[in-house]
């Protein structure tokens, strides 16, 4: 374990070394902050894989704790990170170290929500995480849409923290400990104030949901997508739902496991209007980063649908689909990058895109039918595995219910593929412009995409690390 402990000071230091270098040289401190970021990732998937790390083997510093579920989320936020730092190099704020610095925070933040054994350390973890998207947001000074994207997200997310805090709050005072243990042992007394419980926890799902995009707190969402860069919209979409999806799961498979029945009502019912909503938003949209931005919605559902179950389900299905999605979300975010480099990010640019650029073509279809949930590409997989986490304790309702609005979402999928296939070219689009660099990154996310649809050992490697 003292492997992973180091792998961990070195993670938090990344960043302070990025902007230590970044004095010097921007662009050696986005080399260091790519690259270093990258190395993390193979030197914990190599750890794990090699056997020094299972499901079983835990270690404490502090309150620091790692096991096998704290792993996969770290290679997750690294992998972000990386994605997003290659992705920032086309919109020149790569060589920016303060930019770099900022998204590596947010990964630490991350980080601190999945080590933490205590009430104080995870609401600070979770805030870390979310601070410095207020700014990286508002990124471009000279976008008024991104003034008021930023203005809208700090003041629902100085709300949203409010809550939350409220809710721990409460928590701590039904149980009288920040500790994990305690609240645990607590829940189980059957004399203890069940109500006071109910109240922390209808509080902190509350305030997570705003996070997370869940309805009704998910109305900050296609505002601030469509204001922000687009690298920070993708590393948003998938790093900040990453994190508020971890944060539910803490709690839930850990200190509050007692709670099971409540949370299969809560997370039900959530889900259920988060999917609709979301699939509804979808079908009225013509521009891109909108259109993405109430797929983001649906897909949260989706993924609380994994928290339905059990935990010995629950927890490896989620975390499968959060690669699973992280993969076909940056694909896609790459494309609508290219597009609205030379064009508006609309469907109506995306017209006659498969006789211009037949790759470009391709990859929006594997993308778009991924996020739908057709086989044999990733999204399936993903929804199968949340679907069978919810169907395992018998919740047969919200699976079919999710079933039912995932063949609904393939109309407005369609729409991008129809929009890119069969619509006719406008003469009036200026042509694309696509670097060497981006294509490897797009066919990398393409193949990426494909094989983890196809590769069955990818998940028994999660479940047997995340269970």
């Amino acid at each position: 374990m003292s492997s992973f402990i180091i792998l961990d000071c070195v993670f938090i230091l990344l960043p302070f070394l990025v902007l230590a270098i970044g004095l010097f040289s921007a662009r050696l401190s986005s080399t260091v902050a790519s690259a270093g970021s990258a190395a993390l990732f193979l030197l914990y998937a190599g750890f794990s894989l090699c056997g020094l790390e299972n499901a079983s083997l835990s270690a404490s510093l502090l309150t620091w704790h790692v096991n096998g579920f704290g792993i996969l989320i770290r290679e997750l936020l690294l992998l972000s990170f990386f994605f997003a730092s290659v992705f920032s190099g086309s919109y020149n704020l790569r060589n920016k170290p303060e930019f770099l610095a900022a998204m590596l925070f947010v990964a630490i933040g991350g980080m601190l929500v999945v080590s933490a054994s205590e009430l104080l350390s995870l609401f600070i973890g979770l805030e870390l995480a979310t601070m410095p998207m207020y700014f990286l947001v508002a990124w471009n000074k000279a976008s008024s849409r991104g003034s008021e994207a930023a203005l809208k997200y700090v003041l629902m997310g100085s709300i949203a923290t409010a809550v939350l805090l409220f809710g721990l709050s409460y928590l701590y005072g039904f149980a009288g400990s920040l500790s994990y243990a305690a609240i645990f042992n607590a829940t189980q007394d059957p004399g203890a104030n069940r109500n006071l419980l109910l109240v922390a926890v209808f509080f902190i799902v509350m305030g997570a949901g705003f996070k997370l995009t869940l309805f009704p707190f998910h109305t900050w969402a296609p505002d601030v997508y469509e204001g922000a860069p687009t690298p920070i919209t993708a590393y948003l979409s998938v790093t900040s739902k990453a994190v508020a999806l971890v944060f539910l799961g803490v709690l839930v498979y850990g200190p509050l496991a007692n709670l099971g029945p409540e949370f299969q009502i809560i997370f039900s019912a959530l889900a259920m209007a988060t999917i609709f909503i979301g699939n509804l938003g979808a079908l009225k949209q013509s521009r891109l980063r909108r259109f993405m931005a109430y797929s983001s919605i649906a897909q949260a559902g989706y993924i609380l649908v994994g928290l339905c179950g059990e935990a010995r389900l629950g927890a490896p299905s989620f975390v499968y689909y959060l690669f699973l999605y992280a993969f076909s979300n940056y694909l896609m975010f790459f494309l609508i990058g290219i597009i609205g480099k030379n064009r508006t990010e609309s469907f109506d640019s995306l017209k006659g895109l498969a006789k211009q650029s037949p790759l470009l073509a391709v990859l929006f279809a594997i993308a778009a039918f991924s996020l739908a949930g057709i086989p044999p590409l990733a999204g399936f997989i993903g929804k199968w595995m949340v679907f069978a986490s919810a169907a395992s304790v018998g919740n047969y309702v919200l699976v079919g219910f999710a079933a039912i609005n995932s063949v609904i979402a393939l109309y407005y999928y369609l729409q991008v593929i129809k929009a890119a296939w069969v619509a006719d070219c406008s003469e009036n689009l200026p042509p694309l412009r696509i670097y060497m660099w981006q294509k490897t990154m797009l066919v990398f996310l393409g193949l990426a995409v494909l094989f983890c649809g196809v590769a069955p050992w990818l998940h028994s490697y999660i479940y047997i690390l995340a269970w």
